[in-house]
């Protein structure tokens, strides 16, 4: 792994692979670049994103812990008036988004961005929608055998107290953490994601502020991981009660992310650490 330093100082070279759909477009500045829909609508599914994970098998995916991830960005309008999804980190690209793979349960850790009507229900204690610090692997082996149960698990998880009781422990086994960000998304940020191999930490500098400020201690998934920046259109109902879909939003203008600069680090292994 290399340390990667991108100031978007160049139009024509930047770290990562373009891919846009529908109205989706980055659009370069003297030293930011934009992540612009210019007119969601829910008929047609519009994205702007960088990647650097297409065209590799995921036990290829360049990304693994340690790392530091650093990135400051603004946004076109805050929640709930910004549409769709958006974030910046690392996963598996479980949902076949870029290339034809075989499916996968998802591993990921970054922040993350979903508007209503999404409602990605995973941490027990945190809005299924927001702007959040959050990361999950449940492609872990304990993960695999309780499989076989999720067809009697589910329709339980609509019964309170069942919910209440269960899903705390499953949360744990799929190292789920979420956090919200409550702050102006349209003012200057730097995002900090410490990516550790056995924890990993998610802080925030906000430029009228010096002080770091922790947001997030999480398990950390395992890597190799991609990594990934975009916005998009779409929205995700996914409960523990089994409710489940997926559509398109739209806006009544354009919206963007804006990138000033990224940096991706790898940091020094600690020599007495072991595998458990």
């Amino acid at each position: 792994m290399h340390t990667v330093h991108e100031q978007f100082k160049r139009e024509t070279s930047h770290y990562g692979q373009p891919l846009m759909a529908g109205t989706g477009a980055l659009e370069h500045s003297a030293s930011t670049l934009r992540f612009t829909i210019t007119s969601p609508c829910s008929t047609s599914y519009s994205n702007a994103q960088l990647d650097d994970y297409r065209g590799l098998s995921r036990r290829r995916f360049p990304w693994r812990p340690p790392l530091k991830l650093s990135v400051r960005a603004r946004f076109s309008s805050s929640e709930p008036t910004l549409q769709g999804t958006a974030g910046f980190g690392f996963w598996n690209d479980p949902f076949l988004m870029t290339q034809p793979r075989l499916p996968a349960l998802p591993r990921a850790i970054w922040f993350f961005y979903a508007s209503p009507p999404s409602n990605m229900k995973l941490d027990w204690q945190v809005a299924g929608y927001g702007w959040k610090a959050a990361a999950v692997d449940a492609s872990r082996p304990p993960v695999l055998l309780w499989l076989p149960l999720a067809p009697i698990l589910v329709p339980l998880m609509n019964l309170t107290t069942v919910y209440h009781r269960l899903w705390p422990p499953i949360q744990r086994m799929l190292r789920i953490s979420e956090a919200r960000l409550r702050l102006d998304m349209t003012q200057w940020h730097t995002y900090i994601l410490d990516w550790g191999v056995e924890q990993s930490t998610f802080s925030l500098h906000k430029d009228e502020n010096p002080r770091q400020e922790l947001i997030l201690k999480a398990p950390s998934p395992r890597g190799p991981l991609g990594f990934v920046m975009w916005m998009d259109n779409q929205y995700l109902i996914v409960t523990p009660w089994g409710k489940l879909r997926w559509g398109l939003t739209e806006s009544p203008g354009p919206q963007w992310m804006e990138i000033d600069w990224f940096r991706i680090e790898p940091q020094a292994r600690d020599p007495h650490w072991r595998p458990r």
